[in-house]
């Protein structure tokens, strides 16, 4: 099926594409039935993505990095599965995003679960694969190491600025003895490595107890904006908006969700829950503040299903990742002709 897709996609106009890439409705078939896609979204293979679809919905099913609860490997397919629950066009911002762009599920990044190094080569590969054929990626993890893998594909030609919303900020340096490589390191590792500015780079809603203060310390000193939720909570979230929105300017700019930025009273399947959260509410109203930004990508992970059996993490979960697909569509819609990224500075 989808290589008579392929076929037929090299001989059909933009809108065609865009008609053909529709997720299927709900009142066509029911949302209970079908095979699980993200979104509902024909399915292809990365391979046939370049060229044809302007967006990439991928997951990244891998916890190798995880130092506590495991399960978040498990985390694309019940989001994919929750998605089911999204429509075509956003409630909250009215911004449909399958009339901007061609959207399409690529399917699972290959992982290898018994080798962080090994996954994340190969998570860079299909993200620069795709980031190089023109494909903007919306990753769904997993842990949080998979975003660095993607800062890397995606940062090469200039530093990326990032929006980067969670209850950690991922900046520690090393686990167990000096292991460089895990879900508390990821930003940390890629500025190091050049891809990530972190001068133009805000965290909102850190909260979560740290083991050593060098993590934030370290942030502080590199430049990172930290918006914490004591700061959130007295300023507000469209302070909070407005800052990040300063910080990050207009040049390209990833953002990354992790779910438990969101109190476990809304989201309890994730595996470093941290009172004190968003709510479900406030989350979507953060998101929806960074319309018209330089967005080249996003994640959203962290959503561990065996932490919550009754799929309300997952919900919230394919609900973030539909506002980020919302963002990322109106995004490339209002870049130059060619979509050419603005790289400034």
């Amino acid at each position: 099926m989808a290589q008579n897709l392929k076929k037929k996609m090299d001989h059909t106009s933009r809108s065609e594409r865009l008609e053909a890439y529709q997720p299927v409705s709900g009142m066509v078939v029911p949302r209970f039935a079908g095979i699980s896609t993200f979104m509902r979204l024909p399915h292809i293979a990365p391979t046939q993505a370049p060229g044809d679809i302007d967006i990439a919905l991928l997951g990244i099913p891998f916890d190798g990095a995880t130092t506590n609860r495991p399960g978040t490997r498990l985390g694309p397919r019940q989001v994919r599965e929750a998605s089911s629950l999204m429509r075509m066009v956003n409630y909250g911002t009215l911004v449909a995003p399958y009339d901007l762009c061609v959207c399409a599920d690529v399917g699972d990044v290959p992982v290898n679960p018994v080798d962080v190094p090994d996954t994340l080569r190969r998570i860079e590969a299909e993200i620069a694969y795709l980031h190089q054929g023109g494909v903007t990626p919306l990753s769904i993890g997993g842990d949080h190491i998979v975003s660095y893998p993607i800062l890397r594909a995606l940062g090469t030609e200039h530093p990326l600025g990032l929006i980067h919303v969670d209850a950690h900020s991922d900046t520690g340096d090393t686990y167990f003895g000096g292991q460089k490589l895990t879900h508390g390191t990821p930003f940390r590792r890629a500025i190091e490595d050049g891809v990530l500015d972190p001068k133009r780079m805000v965290q909102i809603g850190i909260r979560g107890t740290m083991y050593s203060a060098d993590e934030r310390d370290w942030a502080l000193d590199q430049g990172i904006r930290i918006i914490d939720m004591e700061e959130v909570a007295d300023k507000g979230i469209p302070y909070a908006i407005d800052e990040a929105r300063r910080i990050v300017g207009s040049a390209p700019t990833y953002f990354t969700f992790d779910i438990d930025s969101i109190d476990p009273a809304f989201a309890p399947g994730t595996g470093t829950p941290e009172i004190g959260g968003f709510t479900s509410r406030e989350a979507l109203q953060l998101v929806r503040g960074f319309r018209h930004l330089n967005l080249v990508g996003a994640d959203m992970v962290e959503v561990s299903p065996p932490l919550d059996q009754s799929g309300g993490t997952a919900l919230v979960g394919a609900s973030i990742a539909f506002e980020l697909l919302c963002l990322l569509a109106e995004a490339r819609s209002e870049r130059p002709a060619g979509g050419r990224l603005n790289i400034v500075g």
